[in-house]
């Protein structure tokens, strides 16, 4: 096998990344208002973050699996709440 841990970690990285440009658009509309693009972005995330259970599991390391189940949790539950507080906002 070829491969090195580190290159199984990179797609859980990758989803973090996300996030943290997620919130940062959202930062720049206003964080209290929330925001449908840096939700979307955060959410998508959980693309990469599945790929790397996918290979955590292909790899049978439990650090890289558990690395990216938390990266998916944290990319749905960003970008769902940043779609939500703009949604919320409309209505106000």
């Amino acid at each position: 096998m070829a491969t090195s841990l580190a290159d199984s970690k990179t797609p859980a990285l990758v989803a973090f990344g996300m996030v943290v440009l997620g919130l940062a658009i959202a930062a720049v509309q206003g964080l209290t208002h929330g925001s449908i693009l840096g939700g979307v972005i955060a959410a998508a995330g959980a693309i990469p973050a599945c790929f790397g259970m996918w290979k955590g599991v292909q790899q049978e390391t439990q650090g890289t699996l558990a690395m990216s189940v938390v990266a998916v949790l944290v990319s749905l539950g960003v970008g769902g709440i940043l779609i939500l507080m703009r949604i919320v906002d409309w209505f106000r």
